[in-house]
């Protein structure tokens, strides 16, 4: 007899659990189970009852001062309590940083199966979740299945589109929260200057390779990029072995999902392919017609970019005027 019922969503970032329910909801109407939020920090407001329009039939609130920073050690004990307690079927958490890390050792301290950096979630025929992610640089997709329950998958961004609020009904539980003295103290933290708006969200991104030569030179693609609403992205070399940046597209970093990708001067390595196939539409730019990167484009433009850029650019003023 199965003793574990539901589907469960967590993720210290709020949008991303949104995006979990997105991908939970399937997964609870295939085992006729309810899809529940667990929702932790403090001040929470109307928060739990945004979580029940965006699809969340039950969400488990714990507000508590303590729970501002959502430390990961907190959220861990909180959340294997809750588990053994009711005895979900299925777990699925946010691959975050600290998300990974809760995903894998919360799976140890219920002595069950954990499967990192999912990118797709289906119930199989014997009624158990099925997961996929990538592997080998974007060469591969592994299957795996679960030989126990709780089945936990953290779930990358962007995996699943975030669900649209509608009025609908669900249960608040108060969940009476008793903060344990953590093993761990965070002594300091520094906050990385980030972009204002999160490149993953981004509906246009116009991206640099290699063929850029100097940093500088990217302010034609700044300019392209603000004629048509976008942000501008940067490959992995050019974040780590040249230093221009902290963070870039690829398997490794971003991932991202665009209606419009354009590689200006990128190769097409599978690194960085893996971080932006599931563009909409790609356009990719390049002086040698055997890149790469040409296999995956809708577009594609042989030349030089320093060239073609600023053409493209002068050409979407003239139209926007």
């Amino acid at each position: 007899m199965n003793d574990h019922k539901g589907v469960w969503v967590f993720s210290e970032n709020y949008e991303l659990m949104l995006e979990l329910l997105a991908g939970g909801r399937p997964l609870a109407a295939s085992l006729k189970t309810e899809l529940a939020a667990i929702l932790m920090g403090s001040q929470l407001n109307d928060r739990a009852t945004e979580l029940v329009r965006h699809g969340a039939d039950k969400v488990y609130s714990m507000d508590n001062p303590d729970l501002k920073d959502c430390h990961t050690e907190r959220c861990l004990s909180l959340l294997a309590k809750l588990a053994i307690e009711h005895k979900p079927e299925i777990i699925l958490i946010g691959s975050t940083k600290s998300g990974k890390e809760l995903a894998s050792r919360l799976a140890a301290r219920l002595e069950t199966g954990c499967t990192p950096d999912c990118v797709q979630l289906d119930i199989n025929g014997q009624g158990t979740l099925t997961t996929k992610r990538v592997v080998y640089s974007g060469n591969a997709v592994v299957t795996a299945t679960y030989l126990k329950k709780p089945q936990i998958a953290a779930v990358l961004p962007r995996a699943f589109e975030k669900p649209e609020p509608t009025e609908r009904k669900g249960h608040v539980v108060t969940v009476d929260v008793k903060i344990e003295k953590s093993a761990v103290e965070i002594v300091e933290i520094n906050e990385i200057r980030a972009a204002e708006v999160k490149i993953e969200e981004a509906k246009i991104v116009i991206c640099g390779g290699r063929g850029i030569d100097k940093k500088e030179d990217f302010q034609p693609l700044i300019e392209l990029a603000n004629l048509l609403g976008g942000q501008v992205g940067n490959t992995r070399p050019l974040a780590e072995d040249r230093k221009w940046f902290t963070e870039w597209i690829g398997l490794s970093g971003k991932k991202i999902r665009p209606a419009l990708y354009m590689g200006c001067g990128i190769s097409g390595m599978i690194q960085h392919v893996a971080g932006m196939r599931d563009s909409q539409v790609v356009v990719a730019i390049n002086k040698d017609p055997e890149a790469a990167i040409f296999e995956v484009a809708d577009y594609v433009v042989v030349g030089n970019l320093y060239e073609i850029v600023p053409a493209i650019a002068e050409q979407l003023r003239k139209q926007l005027s």
